[in-house]
């Protein structure tokens, strides 16, 4: 059994992307590990949200996660600001951090990058990568699921993991392994193959997790195929067939040789058709238990007040052992 810890940044509504990308890699961990996942509000900071909209984000997304299966029974699922360890401990890592490590980071230079151009470029994004690093370390986690996008703050995590080992021994920090998801770690836009599944990319490109069984058809209906009539799997001929059918091939827990041989005989029409009663049948699940967890805001707290004693007991322990060997107990 290993321990486990991941940030969910509470960024509103989840789409089937997220779920075959990490929500569901979330539920078998837990059955399986100690697993701890927190609502990651103070990163959420670094975009500015309105006050009411990031607390109504919060709520909405530990909703969401309980709806598709994270259960509190077998994981501790809290909310990052309810724990003052996270920013206490990303100070004392921020002392042993050059900040060359930090300006060379692909994701602080692209949303700098963006956020120069509305002049919102803050501290919190340069320093955001540390702030990842108390996460993980705060815990001493010896495995984080992350995807591709992740992989270089992990690495920097590590990095700082070790450096903190090295002079102040003996080792207190793990230097945490990567959890990838191969298999649906890329789902693409419904309208466009050559481009990831995103909410910026408008709602016709994605299918959400509780979208209902009349919109999941709309969409599976008007999502591109390419030219030709045959179904098969050709990711470089045929991008946008291809994509369509991992996505069933994933919610059928099947292979995808399986899947296409299964529609080699069948039109396009026959297997868009069979997809839509598919993601239906799998989410209207998801969907129905989120709309109960809706109507009890009491319970969705109390999860979250339970989850946060249990990350405060061991992030303490933590904390006050960093503090002690770094000469400010």
């Amino acid at each position: 059994m290993m321990r486990i810890v991941s940030g969910i940044q509470p960024s509103g509504e989840l789409h089937i992307g997220n779920y075959l990308g990490a929500l569901r890699q979330f539920t078998a961990l837990q059955d399986e590990h100690e697993c701890f996942f927190f609502l990651a509000d103070l990163h959420a900071l670094t975009e500015l949200p309105a006050p009411e909209t990031l607390r109504d984000r919060v709520v909405a997304t530990a909703i969401d996660y309980l709806a598709v299966g994270l259960d509190p029974q077998k994981a501790t699922l809290f909310l990052q600001s309810d724990v003052p360890a996270h920013a206490e401990l990303m100070w004392l890592l921020a002392t042993l951090t050059p900040v060359g490590d930090l300006e060379r980071m692909t994701q602080y230079k692209e949303k700098a990058r963006d956020a120069k151009k509305r002049r919102l470029v803050n501290a919190g994004l340069l320093t955001y990568p540390i702030l990842m690093a108390a996460d993980i370390l705060l815990y001493r986690a010896e495995a984080v699921p992350v995807g591709e996008d992740q992989l270089q703050h992990l690495e920097l995590a590590r990095r700082i993991a070790h450096r903190f080992n090295d002079r102040f021994p003996p080792p207190l920090f793990p230097e945490p392994n990567a959890l990838m998801q191969k298999k649906g770690a890329r789902i693409m836009s419904l309208a466009d193959p050559r481009k990831k599944m995103s909410k910026s990319h408008g709602p016709e490109t994605y299918i959400g997790i509780f979208d209902s069984p009349d919109s999941i058809r709309k969409k599976i209906q008007k999502a591109v195929t390419d030219s030709g009539t045959t179904v098969s799997y050709d990711p470089r001929r045929k991008p946008a067939l291809a994509n369509l059918l991992t996505l069933y091939a994933l919610f059928a827990e099947e292979e995808l040789r399986e899947s296409a041989q299964r529609f080699s005989h069948s039109g396009y029409a026959i297997f868009k058709q069979a997809l839509t009663e598919l993601l239906i049948q799998k989410l209207s699940p998801f969907r129905e238990r989120r709309q109960t967890l809706a109507q009890s805001p009491p319970h969705i707290r109390a999860v979250l007040e339970r989850g946060a004693e249990r990350a405060l007991a061991v992030s303490q322990e933590t904390l006050r052992e960093a503090r002690t060997r770094m000469g400010i107990a």
